[in-house]
């Protein structure tokens, strides 16, 4: 895994300046209380009861990471002249493959972040990234998946210029209702002309 790895995502008249960076073992304590929340519990099917579940799920992340399938990153605030403060929220580039042309991106936030505008910019960040660092080995298109009644996830999808796509199938026990395919394209050189 590469720990080095920091998006900067600078403030903006009403928001801070985020970080995003790859999930490390120190951040177990917070993600245990980040789901405590029963929102949160409700949209992801990630169980982190404890601390060892937030390990797991640490190491889970790791992992994909270091085979790299899958990119987690936790979303922090950064704070003028101090540490940053716990992480936020999770956005994960995932389903991706050596020279595969599409890949998919998830993301929540914790309580406190969201409403602020937090998630819109930080999947911003990681989709520039993710086109600027795959892109030219192939990858062209980006995926966004929610259920349909997770209007807060559509929002987000709509600010970060991933057009509506389709309504998928439910498909239970794991997708229960229809949900929304949302799309980003990678934009060539060629499309900004």
């Amino acid at each position: 895994m590469n720990d080095t790895m920091v998006l900067p995502v600078d403030a903006d008249p009403s928001a801070p300046a985020l970080l995003l960076r790859p999930w490390r073992n120190e951040d177990a304590p917070a993600l245990v209380e980040v789901y405590r929340d029963p929102v949160l519990r409700h949209w992801t099917t990630s169980v982190v009861d404890d601390e060892a579940d937030a390990l797991r799920w640490v190491g889970t992340q790791q992992e994909a990471w270091a085979a790299g399938h899958r990119f987690a990153f936790a979303v922090l605030e950064a704070l003028p002249g101090a540490e940053p403060g716990p992480p936020l929220g999770n956005l994960v580039l995932k389903r991706v493959s050596p020279g595969g042309h599409t890949a998919e991106v998830g993301y929540w936030t914790s309580a406190p972040a969201r409403g602020r505008g937090i998630a819109p910019r930080a999947l911003e960040a990681l989709t520039g990234w993710a086109f600027d660092t795959l892109g030219p080995t192939g990858l062209q298109r980006l995926e966004l998946l929610h259920q349909v009644d997770n209007t807060a996830s559509c929002r987000v999808a709509e600010k970060s210029r991933y057009a509506f796509d389709r309504v998928l199938t439910a498909a239970p026990p794991a997708y229960p209702l229809q949900g929304h395919l949302h799309v980003r394209l990678r934009s060539t050189p060629e499309q900004v002309r």
